[in-house]
């Protein structure tokens, strides 16, 4: 006759609650000071209930002075919008063979020495890592005022994006038909032209679209601080106060990036159909 009685083993009893170790409390006692410095540091500490509830009335009044939207410079918003998207494109175009090329020397499996390795990665990680703006502002000096720093800035942007993931797909193929094409006598280029490109080309294609979608809101703003585009229109009418032609730039800006995330979006699912 089997025996019904179940061992505390069985039961599978989870252990008692043990006390964390005194150096977790010490880090959540920093978090927490952290958070109430950080608090100070953003101005929500200081922001009177007067200023809190006077915002909404100051929303009304600057809905109210964006409608009905301005058409009266239509004509010169708009074009200031097609050289956004141009800036766009073209620091697309030439930004991401640039980022190729450098994404085979920040892979760890392809790059011909370490020392390359590390050099290249250092480059793109301090592209990467400043903001666009930043990079305008210093190309402005170097090029001048106008649509060239804009596009300059977005090649940079292009290559601190497009470097970093091209690299991670490279690092991440399956190293057999490198290893197949390498022991019948193929070079380095020819590996990476027959071999590691085909096998990362839908991550490629990916990250090239979500670029292209970064790179179109990211230049939206650049003319901001005088690098080219649409935004030194929206900064004039925000500027002098004209709230209704400052939303018709908002609108344009949203249909034109609508626009092309739809077109990358569209391009993405073909993309992955093919191959699948």
């Amino acid at each position: 006759m089997r025996n019904n009685t179940i061992t505390v083993q069985e039961l599978h009893i989870p252990s008692r609650f043990t006390a964390p170790p005194v150096w977790q409390y010490i880090v959540a006692l920093a978090f927490a000071a952290f958070f109430v410095a950080s608090l100070n540091g953003s101005g929500l500490t200081t922001l009177a209930l007067d200023d809190v509830a006077n915002i909404p009335k100051q929303v009304v009044y600057i809905i109210n002075q964006m409608f009905p939207p301005s058409l009266e410079r239509l004509t010169m918003v708009g074009r200031a919008m097609l050289q956004t998207l141009e800036m766009a494109l073209i620091g697309n175009l030439i930004g991401i063979p640039l980022s190729l090329l450098l994404a085979i020397l920040c892979a760890r499996n392809l790059s011909p020495h370490p020392l390359i390795f590390y050099i290249a990665r250092l480059v793109v990680t301090f592209i990467r890592t400043t903001p666009s703006l930043v990079w305008a502002i210093f190309l402005i000096v170097a090029v001048g005022l106008g649509p060239r720093a804009g596009t300059v800035t977005l090649i940079f942007s292009t290559i601190g994006f497009c470097g970093r993931f091209f690299a991670e797909a490279m690092e991440e193929v399956d190293p057999g038909p490198q290893e197949a094409l390498t022991a019948l006598g193929a070079g380095k280029m020819s590996t990476v032209i027959c071999a590691v490109l085909p096998s990362t080309m839908p991550s490629l294609i990916n990250t090239v679209l979500f670029n292209l979608e970064h790179t179109t809101r990211s230049s939206a703003v650049l003319g901001i601080v005088g690098a080219g585009g649409i935004g030194i229109e929206l900064m004039v009418s925000i500027k002098t106060f004209h709230y209704d032609e400052a939303i018709t730039i908002i609108f344009l800006v949203f249909i034109g990036v609508m626009g092309i995330e739809q077109l990358c979006a569209t391009v993405r699912r073909r993309v992955l159909q093919i191959n699948h």
